[in-house]
């Protein structure tokens, strides 16, 4: 039995233990936030926060997450206004969507830890994070605003 909490409740499943966290989260939960995209960790739309760091879970198993705390996109701010995602709506940063859970985890994941963000800090740990439609430098000045509203 594998007990886990998410979203701030607490879950438990007797399943395959080597399923990924994704197919958990999507299929059992419903929570379909969470985006499959490549299946190999090399896209990120699948990003979530185990324990609080940002996790790929299309391949992480269920059974890493035993005792810890899984926060997806659902789960980040109870009314969607964490700075992240104020700063993403402020600045229209989607464009078809697909990625953006993703981007937001890891985003929300480094403004929470890295006060004084650089472009090159944004650069290389979003570069975990594809997306398609190219809003990149949306992104960036997303995260600055981000960042900036968590210091004020």
């Amino acid at each position: 039995m594998i007990t886990l909490t998410v979203n701030g409740t607490e879950h438990s499943f007797d399943g395959d233990p080597e399923m990924p966290l994704l197919w958990y989260l999507r299929d059992e939960l419903g929570l379909t936030g969470t985006k499959f995209g490549c299946g190999i960790a090399q896209c990120g739309a699948c990003t979530i926060h185990l324990d609080g760091y940002p996790t790929f879970a299309c391949i992480t198993p269920i059974s890493i997450a035993e005792g810890s705390d899984v926060r997806t996109i659902e789960g980040l701010a109870e009314n969607g206004d964490h700075p992240v995602q104020v700063a993403w709506r402020d600045l229209n940063v989607s464009q078809c969507g697909y990625c953006q859970a993703g981007q937001i985890m890891q985003a929300a994941a480094l403004v929470d830890t890295t006060p004084d963000l650089t472009d090159e800090d944004i650069d290389v740990v979003m570069s975990a994070n594809l997306c398609r439609c190219g809003t990149y430098p949306r992104i960036r000045a997303a995260i600055k605003q981000a960042a900036q509203a968590r210091t004020e």
